[in-house]
């Protein structure tokens, strides 16, 4: 297998030769041998690299969720980097006047709400507006690129965790996203997309011989990766997604919830390819920091048959219905619910308390469906 860096350093590059290279990267950017994306471009005679760009979380990865990130300098290559996680998220025009050429190498982790691909689309814009070549070094999806899950968002809540209609669970690459957002969306910039070699869709990451490095404080394993589709939705609540425990996005209580009783409960419910049982944790930090949480840890039965968006629907379901005067959907600064941001509509919350979300799951079939046979023009691999 080779990563769409490798082929890029294998022969792509030679496209480039004499061009003022950008690299929106972090961590992540990687290759097999785990030796900075940065590093190569930097020590490279062929790539004339002229600045750096950070999504959130930084460019090192050490940033906290939704926390500013200021640009700086690299200590290695004594380059700018500029933070799209700031003052702005998406490049100025002097941010990329040396430019010639941006290159993205970042990894996805599968999930819409995942800012990552909307710093892609807000690159993609900028670098149409301003006559600059825009390359994607394309990686895996690392929940696999043949399951969807979820809706569509709705252009009335649309925002920096859902900025475009695509599902939950999209079940692309960056490469095949960035295709999307040019020929479906209109980021119409100049794209060159440099795909993987021996990927094939049906993979997830732990089939590939490839070291998982966290794109984000809280992106811990694969199983984190496969329910966050679903359980990423409990930030919108005060429910405590388990940020600041060992096992974010898989524990899930509040000081006022009974993990036994909740256990019991979601177990009764028959979620196909998922298992609860009780926990108690304490978080480090955000909701209830230091204060003892009951709640339940979700662990992955049969990853082919869970669908990771209904089963964070249901377990909100059953928490509204067991304590109906303690549970809560949270707004954010704007005064905005959340949870609508991340649902991608304003209909949800209703069917959360009024315990129909099935209903809703149902009646978003046909429009996975839609969008499933839409995508596949974009589909780099089989």
């Amino acid at each position: 297998m080779k990563l769409g860096l490798e082929v890029f350093l294998d022969r792509e590059y030679k496209r480039f030769t004499g061009k003022s290279i950008g690299l929106v990267t972090n961590m992540t950017g990687v290759n097999q041998k785990l030796t900075p994306t940065i590093d190569l471009f930097y020590e490279h005679p062929g790539i004339s690299l002229k600045a750096l760009y950070g999504p959130e979380h930084g460019i090192r990865g050490d940033a906290k969720e939704g926390e500013e990130v200021q640009s700086s300098f690299d200590p290695y290559t004594n380059l700018p980097v500029y933070s799209l996680y700031g003052k702005t998220r998406k490049p100025t025009k002097e941010m990329l006047e040396s430019i010639d050429v941006i290159v993205f190498d970042l990894q996805d982790i599968g999930s819409r709400y995942y800012t990552y691909i909307y710093t892609m689309a807000y690159v993609m814009e900028a670098c149409a507006e301003q006559g600059k070549q825009f390359v994607v070094l394309d990686r895996p999806n690392p929940i696999s690129g043949e399951r969807l899950e979820g809706n569509l968002v709705e252009e009335d809540v649309r925002s920096f965790v859902g900025l475009l209609p695509i599902p939950n669970r999209h079940g692309m690459t960056v490469g095949e996203l960035a295709q999307l957002f040019k020929y479906k969306f209109g980021y119409d910039c100049e794209l060159t997309v440099v795909p993987m070699e021996g990927w094939k869709r049906s993979m997830y990451f732990d089939d590939t011989p490839l070291f998982w490095v966290p794109p984000s404080p809280n992106t811990t394993n694969i199983d984190m990766n496969i329910l966050y589709a679903g359980t990423c939705l409990i930030e919108g609540t005060n429910l405590s997604e388990g940020r600041g425990t060992t096992r974010p996005f898989e524990w899930i209580g509040a000081p006022y919830v009974d993990g036994n009783s909740l256990s019991k409960a979601f177990n009764d419910r028959g979620v196909e390819g998922v298992i609860a049982r009780p926990v108690s944790f304490k978080p480090t930090y955000q909701k209830y920091k230091d204060v003892i949480c009951s709640g339940i840890q979700l662990h992955v039965v049969n990853r082919n048959t869970l669908n990771s968006w209904k089963t964070g629907l249901l377990l909100l379901e059953t928490i509204a219905e067991m304590y109906p005067t303690d549970f809560s959907f949270i707004k954010n600064e704007q005064k905005k619910y959340f949870f609508d941001l991340l649902a991608g509509t304003k209909g949800l919350r209703d069917r959360v308390w009024g315990g129909t979300t099935e209903v809703y799951i149902e009646n978003c079939l046909a429009l996975i469906e839609g969008f499933q046979k839409e995508k596949k023009i974009y589909d780099l691999y089989n």
